[in-house]
């Protein structure tokens, strides 16, 4: 076998193009994986190789063997003219709308977006004279509607997330491309793996690698992957800022990347199993995961989707907040804690509607959202089962 990888990967299916996509142990004396390079300064061997940048890496800021691998692999995932590795997924989201924004631009942002992104777009892009307009997640092609001459970008998550309204991205595009804008996704929820942005007409794709990129909670790291249209202006813009993740957590997203398929299946499998249950507990008034053929946008993610990941989330039937307190606090597998993709399962309470501006969110009755982790589903469903009864007892006690 030969040390260095295939030099065409796209004939091999996605699991073999992960395990072996970004790596070439003939660079590194056989070993199987990149090593951690950490430095700034690169030597030069003469005055004039150095004054023309004649070498592979110049700087550490613009890159090391570390982050190529990284770079490479995630880019031959996506199907991406080029990636670029930050230190956060937010901070990844940040360098992608900076990279086709301008002062006096108009920014199409969907309403069930993540919310630290709405508040970038509400602080930072307001102050940089950039205009957001919030639109429903369930517009389409109906989006045409809302542009103006200045509308330069249009950005869409799919699901949304919390709330899991799955958008007709290729439609949306279509207008978009039409009309000279960009089209950015967050696309965490699905990954490259379950949902190809770039074939689906998306410019720049987001990805928080915090999540199943890792898979084990213990890292910060973001990545964006651009099109052919969309790299040149990326790379500037990420060169200008050097916002650059560090070894060490572009290492450990090496490590789990090449077993996310697997892990990612896994949740899946899961998940829709918990969700099922769910669908069935009197004490649910609905759960939203768009694999279900009971979701609204189930139809969409049937036909643009191959997987539907460890994430989603329900609407009890009503109840007070001491009682779904009661539920929640007392769990024993299930962490109370933000982010997900990694090996446990989490349970966090939310509410939209202090800041959804497009559209109203109407649950009905508290939600929470869920991840399912690696634990044991009977295990899980035993975990919330009890969690239920004590959220019976809370809303006898407080009838």
């Amino acid at each position: 076998m030969s040390l260095s990888p295939p030099k065409d990967l796209s004939r091999f299916g996605p699991r073999t193009r992960l395990v072996h996509a970004g790596r070439n142990p003939a660079e590194q004396h056989g070993f199987v994986n990149t090593p951690i390079y950490r430095g700034s300064t690169v030597l030069y061997p003469t005055a004039d190789d150095y004054v023309n940048r004649r070498a592979r890496f110049t700087y550490g800021t613009k890159g090391t063997p570390t982050t190529e691998a990284l770079e490479t692999a995630w880019s031959e995932l996506a199907g991406a003219a080029g990636t670029i590795l930050a230190p956060s997924g937010l901070a990844a989201i940040t360098v992608a709308l900076m990279s086709c924004l301008k002062a006096g631009d108009h920014l199409l942002m969907v309403d069930s977006v993540y919310r630290p992104t709405r508040s970038f777009c509400d602080g930072v892009l307001r102050n940089f004279g950039v205009e957001t307009t919030y639109y429903d997640p369930l517009i389409g092609a109906g989006i045409e509607a809302l542009f103006r001459d200045s509308t330069a970008a249009v950005f869409t998550e799919a699901p949304g997330s919390q709330t899991f309204e799955m958008q007709d991205v290729p439609a949306i595009a279509e207008v978009a491309h039409r009309r000279g804008a960009t089209v950015l996704m967050d696309n965490t929820w699905a990954t490259p793996l379950f949902f190809q942005p770039h074939a689906h007409g998306v410019d720049l794709t987001i990805d928080a690698s915090t999540k199943y990129c890792s898979g084990a909670s213990d890292l910060l790291l973001g990545s964006v992957s651009a099109n052919e249209r969309a790299w040149p202006a990326l790379r500037r813009t990420f060169d200008s800022f050097s916002m650059c993740a560090g070894p060490e957590d572009v290492f450990l997203a090496l490590r789990g990347l090449r077993s996310m398929p697997l892990r990612l299946r896994e949740h899946e499998r899961q998940a829709l199993e918990m969700a099922r249950w769910l669908e069935a507990r009197p004490e649910v008034e609905r759960v939203l995961h768009p694999a279900l053929p009971s979701f609204p946008g189930h139809e969409i993610w049937k036909r643009d989707f191959s997987g539907s990941s460890g994430l989603f989330s329900i609407v009890l039937k009503p109840a007070p907040q001491e009682a779904v307190a009661a539920m929640v606090d007392h769990l024993e597998l299930f962490g109370i804690g933000s982010s997900w993709g990694g090996f446990e399962s989490l349970i966090t309470p939310f509410d939209c509607t202090p800041y959804r501006t497009a559209t109203e969110w109407r649950p009905q009755g508290p939600a929470l959202r869920l991840h399912i982790g690696l634990e044991d589903v009977e295990d899980l469903k035993r975990d919330l089962e009890a969690g239920f009864a004590r959220l019976r007892s809370a809303c006898v006690r407080a009838a």
